[in-house]
């Protein structure tokens, strides 16, 4: 995950101070170490393993078809697949990360790739999220230019300008996610080293305030989903249905809803864990232990998000479906026919 890694559960602390469990902060809560056996047992992280690898192998192979198809398909290119696509670059950096995070889960210490990996691991995570929820925010609102204001759509929607958006949209995110740089590394904890949040993110209040930010950064973009589409349903009802335009519109907000319904469901519970994590940092030791489970599996959502989207699109897109099959019966046929060809221009060039 992001912003909160679910540390030390693979082993207790070995002595009063060692405030391995804790992940954030050089004693554990309230100047004590509670944690003194392991947070999460053996069945639990053997649940959640089983459940992360099918997911991430489903979520990487989707979402690189995703990709494949917009940028193979001219006919896919339109600005709402060029959102989906870059939605599917972030997706797919988010899995990658995935099996760093399955390892910290079972081994939290000590961290062998260094104080760069740790930063940058910890950052590309939390730029993706902060990107995800951009692209689906910037992409509700071309619908509702495209729904409520058609003429104006055509105008200011172009391919050029939405390419040059969606790289606004990573550097918006990237810059949103930059205290992560400042607020992660290696620090030693008793006799080894753990990537965690620092000592000094913690006293300073920086790491309460990014998850502030954080959460702000997801309860905004919701509220301006549901107005927007509040806006779509309300102009399509008044609306007649006679227009095929207005039929696709119809389709198109009906998949981009329930993806936005996913995308609600999987990472809400992921922002709820993230603010009882920051009630229970030297407050209340039951509250952080029911913020660790809760985060447990609020993670296996997260990453549900990351590789649920290709699927939707499947289900609720026949264009994209037939874009998928049409490209995947290419590449199936074409190393068949090399061969062929190889040996006809042989036989010519002897001949």
């Amino acid at each position: 995950m992001d912003l909160l890694e679910l540390e030390g559960t693979g082993s207790g602390c070995e002595d009063r101070n060692c405030g391995r469990t804790s992940g954030f902060s050089e004693g554990c809560l309230n100047e004590e170490c509670h944690l003194d056996e392991p947070i999460f047992g053996f069945i639990e992280l053997l649940c959640v393993t089983v459940i992360y690898i099918p997911l991430m192998l489903f979520g990487l192979l989707g979402n690189i078809l995703t990709i494949l198809v917009v940028w193979l398909r001219p006919h896919m290119r339109s600005s709402t697949y060029l959102y989906l696509s870059s939605m599917a670059v972030s997706d797919l950096l988010i899995l990658l990360l995935l099996p760093l995070d399955l390892y910290k889960l079972w081994r939290p210490s000590p961290w062998y790739l260094g104080d760069v990996a740790c930063k940058l691991t910890m950052f590309l995570s939390e730029c993706c999220t902060f990107c995800t929820i951009l692209h689906i925010t910037f992409l509700s609102l071309e619908r509702y230019l495209a729904v409520c204001w058609p003429i104006t759509a055509k105008t200011l929607v172009t391919r050029r300008r939405t390419r040059a958006l969606i790289g606004c949209l990573w550097l918006g995110a990237a810059v949103s996610a930059a205290p992560v740089l400042v607020m992660v590394g290696v620090e030693d904890v008793g006799r080894e080293e753990e990537c965690r949040f620092t000592h000094y993110a913690v006293t300073s209040g920086l790491l309460s305030a990014m998850i502030i930010f954080s959460n702000l950064y997801f309860l905004v973009p919701l509220c301006i989903l549901g107005l927007v589409y509040s806006l779509i349903g309300r102009t399509l009802w008044l609306r007649p249905q006679s227009s095929r335009r207005d039929q696709s519109h119809r389709h198109t907000i009906k998949m981009l809803g329930v993806i936005v319904l996913a995308f609600v469901l999987c990472w809400l519970p992921f922002h709820v864990g993230r603010t009882m994590f920051s009630l229970a940092l030297g407050n209340s030791y039951f509250l952080y232990h029911l913020s660790q489970y809760f985060n447990l599996v609020s993670s296996v959502l997260f990453y549900l998000s990351a590789a649920i989207n290709p699927l939707l699109y499947n289900l609720m897109s026949a264009r994209y479906r037939h874009a998928v099959q049409s490209l995947v019966h290419t590449h199936s046929h074409t190393p068949s026919h090399r061969p062929r060809t190889l040996t006809a221009r042989h036989s010519t060039t002897t001949s």
